[in-house]
């Protein structure tokens, strides 16, 4: 059985990796790398509620009230749930002796799902198929979630120093 102080270190690894995510962003935005709206995923899921599932260009669809708290939401709610998954697939001694490799392994295999759910969705095709220049999009994909999982390195290894 899990204990609530190993949820609430999931929870708060999957915070702090999506932080570093975040940070990231921003520094490729700062770049002039672009980066993805956050309301365009609360936007597709607003319409996924409403029974829409796929669109030709998310950018396009109708506009849906609240979506960019709601995807910003839906961005930390999964950078929670791919904690939860690293978790799950190397057990919660990973929790209290963090190690790269598997949060880098897992925060790189976390691309499947842009890949082949939210970029088919959004009208991008599998793997940025669909976009204009599909490679670089695959690598920043890759890259991004590769930055995902030493966020969720750096904050377990954060955790285990303030939280004994």
């Amino acid at each position: 059985m899990v204990s609530t102080g190993e949820v609430a270190r999931v929870v708060l690894v999957g915070i702090g990796a999506t932080a570093v995510l975040d940070v990231w962003s921003m520094i490729l935005k700062g770049l002039g790398v672009p980066t993805l709206d956050y309301a365009l995923v609360g936007r597709w899921a607003g319409h996924l509620c409403r029974g829409r599932f796929a669109h030709a260009s998310i950018a396009k669809a109708a506009p849906i009230p609240g979506e960019a708290p709601l995807g910003w939401a839906i961005h930390y709610v999964v950078g929670i749930v791919f904690a939860a998954l690293l978790v799950g697939v190397y057990g919660v001694a990973w929790l209290r002796d963090p190690a790269w490799l598997p949060a880098l392994a897992v925060g790189v295999a976390t691309v499947m799902v842009p890949w082949f759910v939210m970029q088919p969705a959004m009208g991008a095709g599998i793997a940025s198929s669909r976009t204009p220049t599909p490679m670089k999009n695959r690598l920043r994909s890759v890259a991004t979630h590769a930055v995902f999982g030493c966020g969720l390195y750096l904050s377990a290894a954060l955790l285990k120093l303030v939280w004994a």
